[in-house]
């Protein structure tokens, strides 16, 4: 069965709005990660890469250019319990 336009752009809306929303549940964890290791100066995204170059050794381009996908299969342990801040929904 074929989608028709409608349903085809539905469908993408809805991926792009779940990867969106997942995305941003990874930033707001990076300020987390942040508080957790006492950083002032660094939040969100710097702090998801931070955080795994300082765990794993890896170097700071390999953990840049990993996707949104793989740094939370990366985090996932310590995202296990984790909620999204009252201040974040």
């Amino acid at each position: 069965m074929k989608l028709d336009e409608k349903q085809r752009f539905a469908g993408l809306k809805a991926l792009h709005t779940t990867r969106g929303n997942l995305n941003y549940l990874l930033e707001v964890f990076g300020f987390e990660l942040a508080k957790r290791a006492g950083w002032q100066d660094i939040d969100g995204m710097d702090a998801v890469h931070l955080h795994l170059i300082n765990k794993h050794h890896w170097l700071p381009r390999d953990v840049r250019s990993m996707t949104e996908d793989d740094l939370r299969l990366a985090l996932h342990e310590e995202m296990q319990g984790w909620t999204l801040p009252t201040a974040a929904r």
